[in-house]
């Protein structure tokens, strides 16, 4: 395969994973055929990956993994790694690459992971990438798919976003607004006509930072993957971003 367009930490240097055992290996392949298929889905904030997962998740029968819901599942399970974890976050500090890749290995070897799965979040470094690498031993990443959007549409979609904290409702300055805009009188909430507010995250500032950083850590990654990876043009509707991404799965 080729690249297509269709529209760490120091301190976990020398941490070593062990891969599935050969015989787990041989019985997935005599069941499936094939290797696992394993995913990772790559996009910048605002890109539609919430949208997009789920429809790959049915459409695969495979789950979506990110780091956070593995994390809380991890420390709620009271596993091993998940209480060293619980002890890192309640001490105020940010859970380790091995921590997370601790858990990674632990919960790609759950029943529901047999035919593969999807990561979302995760690498999110090129150090990252090569101990994903080293934890999946003889199998390999089989699918990388990289949702692009220009990052002036990204500060439209982000920046454009209000909520009213209170009930958890959600408004667009452009998509969404809410009737008060029309009106002259700002941004209310339509039900109590109380203020709406932003994220801190949605502000111009903060975006910018974390479009630089995601740029910064992806480009790598996704060269480090080039021979699976499909870039998938992303400023599109979802219905038409969710159609090409179905032909690129391994149906």
């Amino acid at each position: 395969k080729t690249c297509v367009s269709v529209g760490t930490s120091d301190r976990v240097a020398h941490t070593v994973f062990m891969p599935l055992e050969d015989a787990a290996l041989r019985r997935l392949a005599d069941k499936y055929g094939e290797q696992r298929q394993l995913l990772i889905l790559f996009g910048p904030p605002g890109a539609g990956k919430g949208s997009q997962a789920p429809m790959i998740v049915d459409k695969l029968g495979i789950p979506q993994l990110s780091t956070g819901d593995m994390l809380r599942a991890a420390v709620t399970a009271g596993t091993e790694v998940g209480k060293e974890a619980d002890r890192v976050m309640k001490s105020g500090a940010l859970v380790s690459d091995e921590i997370v890749l601790k858990i990674i290995d632990e919960r790609i070897k759950q029943p529901d992971c047999a035919a593969g799965f999807i990561l979302d979040g995760f690498p999110r470094t090129l150090p990252q990438a090569k101990l994903l690498d080293q934890l999946l031993g003889s199998e390999h990443i089989t699918l990388v798919i990289a949702l692009e959007v220009p990052d002036a549409v990204l500060t439209e979609r982000i920046c454009g976003r209000w909520i009213h904290k209170a009930s958890g409702r959600s408004y667009h300055k452009k998509f969404a607004p809410p009737k008060s805009l029309a009106e002259g009188n700002g941004m209310l909430d339509d039900e109590t006509g109380e203020a709406l507010e932003q994220r801190k995250d949605d502000t111009e500032e903060a975006l910018r930072s974390r479009l630089q950083a995601y740029h910064a850590q992806t480009v790598p990654i996704l060269k480090h993957y080039n021979k699976v990876v499909v870039r998938v043009d992303a400023n599109r509707a979802p219905e038409q971003v969710s159609s090409t991404i179905v032909k690129i799965l391994p149906l």
